[in-house]
């Protein structure tokens, strides 16, 4: 009888990250990929001219990427909520940024295809951005459960804008170094391969990733019986969402209209002789760093009070033009720091909130509606500061403060019977 051949050892099992380490890690994911997106949104204009693009085509082949990435949701929310599948729907959103931006690299040498293969790379890589951001926000709603969604999305977002100002600072040094832009493309592979591989690691070491949360089930099972095409139309316009949710939406989209872009306030920079066209990323990067630390300082209270933190973004968004339309250099960059608080606390939280005025099943859902309404106010709001601000800038300011009133009323409607 032939002796029992020894049993082999078992591996032992990997440890189970704990809440805040798997936020952590979540947010070192979407620095990576913020590094490699804003870096190749800093550089796509002056990429595309250097391939003889036109400004009008500039300008289509940018302004379609963006409505991509906004409009796009309202598919991809509630495909990945009737599907289940926000994790598969975050890694190929991640993969689409980490593999489309650095091909941009080789179409230098593509001779005359090279202008439609970066216009195409580029819409790609915002239908990526569209295709991820709802299902990742699903996620981290559920990760940040256990340390409070308030600080979770506070961490999460403070970390995103680091790599928000890092990515267009390290092509600008790059692009300085050679003289060439498509270098800096080549090596965004390298935070994209980072990006993936914090992925795979998240999918080994924190279950909470991938397991369904126990109230998406039971939102599942009290959904009406419809067709699969009825369900997803009805979902993509939030039909099925709360009151509470649309009103806050209409909120958050009036505080988004008022809130200039950076564009707007640099031009008036430049254009008012008060800086150089050199010193506005320098600028830039201060307003960055300003959204950074208020997006963490508003978690913690957020945890505590709820949504009613919120209550300070019109009134922070109604003083940017008070400050910015000055020919006061210093008065000019307390407004920049403003702008970059108002907007540090909207984006930190409004996430979080959505989160709790949603029935769990329906998060993606909502927030591809919520990204849809935002960007509607975030168009509304840059047409009527560049129509104005030229030649009218008191009439923009009080128009601004009359949004802010209606969103600050709209606010306090939605919030007053929360319980934090």
């Amino acid at each position: 009888m032939s002796p029992a051949a020894p049993a082999r050892p078992t591996r032992p099992a990997r440890p189970v990250w704990t809440p805040w380490r798997t936020v952590f890690a979540f947010g070192l994911v979407s620095l990576a990929a913020d590094m490699v997106y804003e870096g190749m949104r800093a550089m796509a204009g002056p990429f595309l001219g250097s391939l003889g693009a036109s400004a009008l085509i500039v300008g289509l082949v940018t302004g379609a990427g963006e409505a991509v990435a906004l409009m796009l949701r309202l598919v991809t929310g509630p495909w990945a909520d009737r599907s289940r599948r926000h994790w598969r729907l975050t890694v190929v959103g991640y993969a689409m940024t980490a593999v489309c931006v650095p091909l941009l690299a080789v179409t230098p040498f593509l001779g005359s295809a090279g202008l439609a293969v970066v216009a195409t790379l580029i819409v790609l890589e915002r239908a990526g951005k569209a295709v991820r951001s709802p299902a990742k926000s699903a996620l981290l709603a559920r990760m940040a459960t256990s340390t409070g969604r308030g600080k979770g999305f506070a961490v999460h977002k403070a970390l995103d804008q680091v790599g928000a100002f890092t990515g267009p600072l390290l092509l600008a040094g790059i692009a300085a170094l050679t003289g060439l832009l498509w270098p800096g493309f080549a090596v965004l592979a390298i935070p994209g391969a980072l990006a993936m591989v914090l992925l795979a690691q998240l999918r080994r070491r924190a279950p909470i990733a991938t397991r369904a949360d126990p109230d998406e089930d039971e939102d599942e099972d009290a959904r009406p019986a419809r067709g699969a095409w009825a369900d997803l139309r009805a979902a993509a316009v939030g039909a099925d969402l709360p009151r509470a949710f649309h009103l806050f939406s209409l909120a958050a989209a009036l505080t988004t209209a008022g809130l200039m872009t950076f564009g707007v306030i640099s031009f008036r920079l430049v254009e008012a002789g008060l800086l150089t066209a050199a010193a506005v990323p320098l600028v830039y990067a201060l307003a960055m760093a300003v959204e950074a630390l208020a997006a963490l300082a508003t978690g913690g209270p957020f945890d505590r009070w709820g949504g009613r933190v919120l209550l300070v973004v019109p009134v922070l968004v109604a003083a940017v033009p008070l400050c910015v339309f000055t020919d006061r250099l210093w008065l000019v960059l307390a407004g920049v720091v403003v702008w970059g608080a108002a907007t540090g606390v909207q984006d930190s939280t409004v996430k979080a909130y959505v989160a709790d005025l949603v029935p769990a099943g329906r998060r993606a859902t909502a927030y591809g509606v919520f990204a849809a309404v935002q960007g509607v106010g975030a168009l509304a709001g840059g047409a009527l500061a560049g129509a104005l601000v030229d030649r009218h800038a008191v009439a923009l300011a009080v128009l601004i403060g009359v949004l802010q009133a209606c969103a600050a009323a709209l606010l306090w409607r939605t919030t007053r019977h929360q319980r934090p």
